[in-house]
């Protein structure tokens, strides 16, 4: 009796011990994590909203920069996924376990790890604050802008009868210099026509300090380790935009996905050649882009149209290029893509024409202040008057008075969304003036849109008013 009492006793003092140890481990291992937390979020800062958007300030290690992003952007990021989700499980036919499935399958074999980090720490960070993701969410998130080309191919190739989503147009922009600007040096300018559901969104700029590589300023939306629009400079002089081929077709999936290599580019690039060389190593074709580039440094301007198959680099110190989704390449326009060159009455080429004009007739006078005005344009070249709609810089597809939703196919209510513009001397000091919303002022309401075209109506839970701000001036810090 005695020995069973002592039994007992010494096992109740062992259990004591034993869930002692196990709280003060436990404790350890808490304050383990806030300190690793700690250090992960050390640098990183976000700044209250400024004209609609919100600056963030990410540095370090790719771990640190990619939790910075999940844990500073957290509850933009909650609500960009689901927007994802349900605008893109829409618009391809496809539930959101496919894009998960093929960005772990397909896509991150062929990441880097640098971005590999980045990314698991976007994930990490995001969950830290609440956020219901993982690793594949957020890879298929940043991929956003590529399942339309991947998943044509796809249905392909395993002949799914689907209509295949349309690769939509985005964007028009310039990069001028030498005889063509005020002060004989470089500006560049960009507005981001996408959805409006996505669009509304597209609001972050991204300060990024990298323990390697260069200190890069770019807009982008939230989550993403690259622009995604794709405006940005860095700290060797080097500025970036594009416009996409319209009506492009072709992805490789043995490729690097095109947001690493965007990413990669507005990073490491010191010279137009760097920024070409990174762009085509590996290209899949995803996103298919005219790439305007700008080297501050040696007034030197380019044009990289990138297909998967036809790759063409311009470049030069006295000129302009511009963009508005139209392919130049006659091989490229007739391999890849089923775009026509001579209907002046197409989006692409209307503002083609528009871009030609105003470069002519403000040669020796483009600055900042005229590319602001450029980006608010509202001439309609094949109707020859002043008339928002898709064939206007300032993209008003839900204006058109050829019928609404028309050329933009089920990518809905696609214009511009928001705009940045910068010169030579900006760039030097990492600065850029940036607009959200219609550069024109005029403001977008969702309620009345969907009212108007219920055949949105899916958009509903999801779509948000665009109101018109300020242009805005935004600089990196040192």
């Amino acid at each position: 009796m005695r020995m069973s009492l002592g039994r007992k006793f010494v096992g109740a003092v062992c259990a004591v011990v034993l869930l002692a140890s196990a709280m003060a481990f436990g404790a350890v291992v808490t304050e383990t994590a806030a300190a690793t937390d700690a250090a992960a979020l050390k640098g990183g800062y976000r700044r209250a909203q400024k004209s609609g958007w919100t600056y963030v300030h990410l540095e370090g290690t790719p771990r640190q920069v990619g939790y910075q992003n999940g844990y500073l952007l957290a509850p933009e990021i909650d609500d960009t996924l689901k927007m994802f989700q349900l605008e893109l499980t829409h618009d391809n036919h496809k539930d959101w376990q496919f894009f998960r499935m093929a960005a772990e399958k397909m896509m991150w074999p062929r990441i880097e790890d640098e971005y590999r980090q980045e990314l698991q720490g976007i994930a990490d960070g995001a969950r830290a604050k609440g956020v219901k993701l993982d690793l594949w969410d957020v890879v298929a998130m940043n991929a956003a802008l590529e399942w339309s080309y991947y998943v044509t191919e796809y249905d392909k190739a395993h002949g799914i009868k689907t209509a295949p989503p349309a690769v939509a147009e985005h964007c028009s922009a310039f990069v001028a210099t030498g005889s063509y600007t005020k002060d004989h040096k470089i500006v560049i300018a960009h507005n981001n026509w996408s959805s409006y559901l996505d669009g509304v969104r597209w609001r972050i700029l991204y300060d990024i300090a990298p323990a390697k590589g260069h200190h890069v300023l770019m807009d982008g939306i939230a989550g993403v380790i690259h622009s995604a629009d794709d405006f940005g400079m860095n700290d060797a002089g080097i500025v970036i935009t594009e416009t996409t081929i319209g009506r492009f077709h072709g992805f490789d999936e043995q490729g690097i996905p095109e947001f690493v290599r965007a990413r990669k580019a507005m990073q490491y690039s010191e010279t137009i050649d760097d920024f070409a060389r990174i762009m085509k190593d590996g290209n899949n074709g995803g996103y298919a882009n005219t790439w305007l580039v700008g080297d501050t440094r040696n007034n030197e301007i380019a044009r990289l149209e990138l297909g998967l198959k036809n790759v063409t680099l311009e470049r030069t110190k006295d000129g302009v290029f511009i963009g508005s989704n139209f392919p130049i390449a006659p091989k490229l326009i007739k391999e890849e893509t089923e775009f026509d060159p001579s209907d002046m009455s197409a989006s692409g080429n209307a503002r083609h024409l528009r871009w030609d004009q105003l470069m002519m007739a403000n040669k020796g006078k483009i600055d900042v202040a005229l590319a602001e005005g450029f980006l608010a344009d509202h001439y309609d070249t094949y109707e020859k008057k002043e008339q928002p709609s898709e064939r206007t810089l300032d993209g008003h597809p839900d204006l058109s008075p050829r019928g609404y939703p028309g050329w933009v196919g089920p990518y809905g209510t696609v214009g511009a969304v928001q705009n940045k513009v910068a010169d030579a001397k900006m760039v030097r000091h990492m600065t850029l003036v940036a607009a959200a919303g219609h550069a024109c002022g005029m403001t977008f309401k969702a309620s009345e849109h969907v009212s108007a075209h219920p055949e949105y109506n899916w958009q509903k839970s999801s779509l948000k008013d665009m109101d018109a701000q300020p242009w805005t001036k935004f600089k990196a810090s040192k």
